[in-house]
């Protein structure tokens, strides 16, 4: 049989926490309701994600820690945590369909980038999923390690709410010093709030 992987990714986004992929063989497995995680409510997908898990022919997470992201940009990162998530798999697939544009770099086995291919595929759909519930997970856990800043809430996006604890805290371990924000409020706090007022509204 041939051992088709979806793969995706979440947390490209955000100033803080790793980025996060998933690779998913579904086989004969047939979900209803897969659809792109982020048009989902996060209970339907922690649903849908308890369903993939159980019925995948097999399923993997990779990621790229906050270091990783700011050495070699988050592009780099990202198609790093695919590779890990893939070369997780077993049994390993015969042909990889990622999500986007890029394809990834290393791979053993054929792959197809694939535009929007968490709206068109359904092992992708899969993969977006549990690359989602397994970040907000993450990021809700590390909310109880680093308090103050709404990690729970926000899962480190760079929100009205984070920027400004971001500028009253100062970055934390998991944040992403290579972002712009981020960046500002290690040398001057006042720039962040202006990037608030610039672009989110004060």
């Amino acid at each position: 049989m041939r051992l088709v992987a979806g793969v995706d990714e979440a947390g490209r986004g955000p100033g803080a926490g790793p980025v996060v992929a998933a690779a998913v063989i579904l086989g004969a497995a047939r979900i209803e309701g897969l659809a792109d995680s982020k048009l989902l409510s996060a209970r339907r997908r922690e649903a849908l994600a308890d369903e993939i898990r159980a019925a995948a022919v097999t399923w993997a997470i990779g990621e790229a820690s906050v270091g990783e992201i700011d050495e070699m940009n988050i592009l780099r990162a990202t198609l790093l945590a695919m590779r890990r998530a893939i070369e997780g798999l077993s049994p390993p697939p015969s042909l990889c369909l990622i999500d986007g544009a890029t394809p990834v770099r290393g791979l053993r086995v054929p792959q197809q980038p694939l535009v929007g291919g968490d709206r068109l595929c359904s092992e992708i759909s899969a993969a977006s999923i549990l690359a989602k519930t397994h970040r907000d997970a993450l990021m809700v856990a590390l909310d109880a390690t680093y308090p103050g800043y709404g990690f729970a809430e926000h899962k480190g996006y760079l929100t009205p709410q984070h920027l400004a604890a971001l500028a009253q805290l100062g970055p934390c371990p998991i944040h992403r010093r290579s972002f712009g924000p981020v960046r500002a409020a290690l040398s001057r706090p006042e720039d962040v709030q202006r990037f608030i007022e610039e672009n989110l509204g004060s």
